[in-house]
């Protein structure tokens, strides 16, 4: 059966997943979700199976994502599925994403899977260790694998009851959709920076542009933090909480700048797996 893997992807986990399972799936595409945010209208694969892998955002989906399941139209699939990738708790994005497809089409998902990898975040976590970092992915490959398994099967699998993510959900999700469009405004950018260009390059949703060897950020962040972990000279901050500033930075070991740039462009962008 063809599958059809709808991805999104700041630091690299998301991708990495859906690479992995699409490789023990075989025939399967993977479609970056921020090559169709400019397509307009409902987006209909033609494929039995259909996921979504992405990070949660504060126990929720980044806001793209969101927007995404708003026009993905299943009629024609068999077996729907999503997976999520995050550093503490977030399963409540699997809820959210069940209900924004139930309400738009009246069915939702058949399995929904939650996979912990490294923490991303700054202002809330340091990065992680690369000892650590290594066991934390061999880990999450072992759960993949499970998780390939089960989709492989068709198996209905429930995201589970999750009542602390749902919470934090509740009380910060909001807030973020609302504001992660001007997230650009909360990042700044040291003498450090050579104007080299990588953080316009690896932006997923195409906000930054240089201006006199600068970054700018213009109104549709994803507050993905893309542009903060890719800058080879930790010149970007992000100011909120704790700031960022000698907290690490993180990426996972197999992304590239290309593969970020691939997450753009006019929908053609396409990996193929068998």
């Amino acid at each position: 059966m063809k599958t059809v893997i709808y991805y999104f992807t700041g630091t690299g986990n998301s991708l990495a997943a859906a690479r992995k399972i699409a490789g023990a799936l075989g025939e399967t595409e993977l479609v970056p979700i921020a090559s169709l945010a400019n397509t307009p209208g409902p987006i209909t694969p033609d494929a039995g199976r259909i996921g979504i892998v992405c990070p949660v955002y504060d126990c929720g989906l980044p806001v793209m994502v969101a927007d995404f399941a708003e026009r993905l139209d299943l009629s024609r699939a068999k077996y729907t599925f999503a997976v999520v990738t995050m550093g503490g708790i977030g399963v409540s994005a699997l809820h959210q994403l069940d209900r924004i497809l139930r309400e738009r089409q009246g069915r939702g998902l058949d399995a929904g899977f939650a996979v912990r990898m490294p923490g991303n975040f700054p202002p809330l976590m340091r990065s992680v260790p690369a000892g650590k970092c290594g066991k934390i992915l061999g880990r999450a490959d072992r759960r993949l694998d499970e998780i390939a398994e089960a989709i492989r099967g068709g198996r209905p699998v429930s995201p589970g009851f999750a009542p602390l993510s749902g919470l934090v959900n509740a009380l910060s999700y909001g807030s973020l959709a609302k504001s992660a469009r001007d997230a650009g405004e909360r990042f700044s950018v040291s003498d450090a920076c050579t104007g080299c260009g990588t953080c316009a390059r690896v932006c997923p949703a195409g906000n930054l542009t240089l201006t006199g060897g600068r970054p700018m950020w213009g109104r549709k962040c994803e507050f993905c933090c893309a542009c903060l972990h890719f800058c080879p000279t930790e010149a970007i901050q992000l100011n909120a909480m704790f700031g960022t500033e000698g907290r690490g930075r993180y990426r996972h070991p197999d992304l590239t700048v290309a593969d970020m740039e691939a997450q753009r462009g006019d929908g053609a962008a396409r990996e193929n797996r068998s």
